[in-house]
């Protein structure tokens, strides 16, 4: 009989701090770490390098047929590439965050990343984070957690983040984006950012990332045990 592996969905809008949280619970647990959300930035990179606009979706479509994107498992967590190039910071922008939320509402940009991800859970204990994990990647998760934090403290934190990586932005274009994200991804028809049924809800406004951990581990072995 094949062991079915243990997979843990993390949902939430952006800045809650789920990809923080997603490596250290993979680090605490010994699973893989899987950031869905740089697979979509990855393609919008793409899309943006062919001098398509955000919202172009016949341009992304146009690209997919030229697009090798691949995930290697490296040190427990996955490294992406763009053909045979490493991508890295250059994805992380606000103007990548655009691009990534738009390019994420084309049918066939999802459908193109949609069996990569679910093949890559099916073969290892993951922590998969994203804004549609429990809800359309891995609907049978056992456990699901949708992070959330309040605008405010999300846009502070990625605001901090952009100026240690040395971009030149402020804190009230991070939140400006930062809002219009929040209802782009939670109001767009396909797969829309919003808690699973069965999902906890965590909200990290006041925790700092090792008290998020801890909440993350207590939901973790509530539901499948030590």
């Amino acid at each position: 009989m094949v062991k079915r592996r243990i997979n843990i969905a993390l949902d939430g809008p952006s800045g809650s701090g789920k990809s923080t949280l997603a490596k250290n619970l993979a680090r605490e647990l010994g699973f893989v770490y899987i950031d869905t959300g740089a697979l979509y930035r990855t393609v919008g990179l793409f899309v943006a390098e062919h001098g398509f606009e955000p919202g172009d979706a016949a341009g992304a479509v146009s690209v997919l047929s030229h697009t090798k994107i691949t995930m290697r498992l490296i040190d427990g967590g996955g490294k992406v590439f763009l053909g045979t190039r490493e991508i890295g910071g250059e994805i992380r922008t606000p103007e990548m965050s655009r691009y990534a939320s738009d390019v994420s509402k084309v049918p066939e940009v999802r459908e193109f990343l949609l069996e990569t991800q679910r093949e890559i859970a099916r073969e290892n204990d993951v922590v998969m984070d994203g804004r549609d994990i429990g809800t359309v990647i891995l609907p049978k998760a056992q456990v699901k957690i949708f992070v959330t934090a309040s605008p405010e403290a999300r846009a502070e934190r990625r605001y901090k983040e952009l100026v240690e990586k040395g971009e030149k932005t402020t804190y009230e274009e991070v939140l400006a984006d930062m809002l219009w994200r929040d209802k782009n991804d939670s109001s767009r028809e396909i797969a829309p950012c919003v808690p699973a049924k069965d999902a906890v809800v965590l909200d990290n406004s006041k925790l700092g990332i090792k008290e998020t951990v801890d909440a993350a581990l207590e939901i973790f072995h509530k539901k499948v045990g030590a």
